[in-house]
């Protein structure tokens, strides 16, 4: 019996999902995009888990997306279009499926992360790497320009940027992807797992429903006006401040003690 493509341990309320395909550098395989979209589907359902944790088995994080696999479509009749029409539809589902879900997702970077992996950690709302880690988005270098990577990649950094990973295929380092806001933290190789982990019990031990109605926030209003993303974000803390948790965490504050907030 082969290893699941997808391992997945729970840790308390956080969940760590780890990319378990290392002979081809957990590579976003058909195989791979389907195991992700379905466990994010039992997350999204899933109230005791407050934080996911995304990684990958082996010497990388992730190499992109399967360059056999699209090779091998190229032999259809109609060149592979169809199934590359289908294959980008289904991976821009995944990173927006990431993006929606309740709970913050922490991308635990190693090695490499290329191409759609890089487009992967851009799309996590949160990423700490070990040192040594290498970022790109190299297609450029085989004739094949990262259009949907560029997507996420794009609103994580700025366009000179972005541009310029674009069209060089050049690497960046994990200190540089900090410095540009692609990545949040980067700790030493032996302690990555735990320092993520440690940054994803923070989140965790905060109101869970208040970092639920957080992200969604966060996505809604980047995509409107300044003005209507005042409104919208005032009606989301109107709805918050009428809470009985956020009356109990204030008042908690104000009393000096902690918050009686629910555990579950």
């Amino acid at each position: 019996m082969t290893d699941p493509i997808l391992l997945r341990a729970d840790l308390g309320p956080v969940a760590r999902l780890t990319l378990n395909a290392p002979a081809t550098l957990n590579a976003l395989s058909d195989a791979m995009l389907a195991a992700l979209q379905a466990e994010l589907a039992r997350l999204a359902m899933d109230p005791a888990i407050r934080v996911v944790i995304l990684g990958g088995a082996g010497k990388a994080f992730c190499a992109g997306h399967d360059l056999r696999e699209m090779q091998a479509a190229r032999a259809g009749p109609d060149k592979g279009a169809a199934y590359f029409t289908d294959l980008f539809t289904r991976c821009a589902t995944l990173m927006q499926a990431i993006t929606a879900l309740p709970q913050p997702v922490i991308a635990q970077v190693h090695g490499i992360a290329t191409a759609a992996g890089c487009q992967l950690v851009a799309t996590c709302d949160l990423a700490v790497a070990a040192t040594g880690t290498r970022f790109g988005v190299n297609g450029v270098n085989i004739g094949l320009f990262c259009s949907t990577p560029m997507v996420a990649l794009t609103r994580n950094i700025a366009p000179k940027i972005a541009f310029e990973m674009l069209t060089t295929g050049e690497f960046i380092s994990a200190a540089r992807a900090a410095e540009v806001g692609l990545i949040n933290r980067i700790a030493a190789p032996d302690t990555l797992a735990d320092d993520t982990l440690a940054l994803a019990n923070t989140i965790a031990a905060k109101l869970g429903a208040v970092v639920k109605i957080g992200k969604r926030a966060f996505y809604d209003q980047a995509d409107m006006t300044v003005a209507a993303a005042y409104a919208h974000t005032g009606a989301v803390m109107v709805e918050n401040m009428l809470w009985r948790d956020t009356d109990e965490g204030i008042s908690a504050f104000l009393e000096k003690r902690s918050p009686d907030w629910p555990q579950g």
